[in-house]
């Protein structure tokens, strides 16, 4: 049996996501692992998915239990709420305990905030690090991001870190002051929404330039000097 690894939407129209053999897949489906069951459930609608018929079960740390439609003999799928699933969103552990128990898993293609953002950025794009969320500290956050520019200065590494929408000011701010004034900032914002922007600039440049709270991804290469 196969556990699917599903992509979901990061905005607009479900069916406007994934490719068309994606969502044949999906559709063949009827026992889901979903991070939440509300943002799941308006996805496999969207789809033209029998909704109340579906099992959903929602991630919450027993990866075994999970399991158990594989183990029955039924395929599964796994659900982020946005993007890829297990990738900065939960789902790794079931992931881990579906090839520890000898189960297939096959990736399914669609939207990944981190990826797209970096293919828009112009950054360096044969090294690179995904870093997650930075600390909430400001203290902390200030030398996380000392860190990851001089690691970006001495690998010639792109990083690439993410940020709830209400802390993208503080962590503009918290970049300005911390980085090289010719340190290049990408924020990728709104990304497959009619509101998207996508902005690369050098530190100095981006001096009094809201964000706002939208869904953002921040790329950063440090200047070679």
């Amino acid at each position: 049996m196969i556990l699917y690894a599903i992509p979901t939407p990061l905005g607009g129209p479900p069916a406007e996501a994934l490719p068309a053999s994606a969502l044949q897949t999906i559709r063949t489906l009827k026992d889901f692992a979903v991070e939440n069951a509300k943002s799941a459930r308006a996805f496999l609608g969207g789809i033209g998915m029998p909704v109340r018929e579906l099992n959903l079960q929602v991630l919450n740390g027993d990866s075994t239990r999970l399991l158990v439609p594989l183990r029955e003999g039924r395929p599964l799928g796994l659900l982020s709420e946005a993007g890829c699933p297990a990738i900065a969103d939960p789902g790794a552990a079931l992931v881990e305990a579906a090839h520890l128990e000898g189960f297939r898993v096959v990736p399914l293609v669609g939207p990944s905030s981190i990826l797209l953002a970096l293919m828009a950025s112009g950054l360096e794009g044969q090294r690179f690090a995904f870093c997650g969320y930075l600390p909430r500290d400001a203290a902390e956050r200030k030398r996380k991001i000392r860190e990851l520019e001089d690691r970006s200065r001495r690998e010639r590494e792109t990083e690439i870190f993410i940020e709830t929408p209400y802390r993208n000011e503080a962590m503009l701010a918290a970049l300005l002051e911390s980085c090289s004034p010719a340190t290049r900032l990408c924020v990728a914002a709104d990304l497959t929404l009619p509101s998207e922007s996508i902005v690369t600039r050098p530190i100095a440049r981006w001096r009094r330039t809201p964000i706002g709270r939208r869904p953002a991804v921040f790329v950063l290469l440090a200047d070679a000097r």
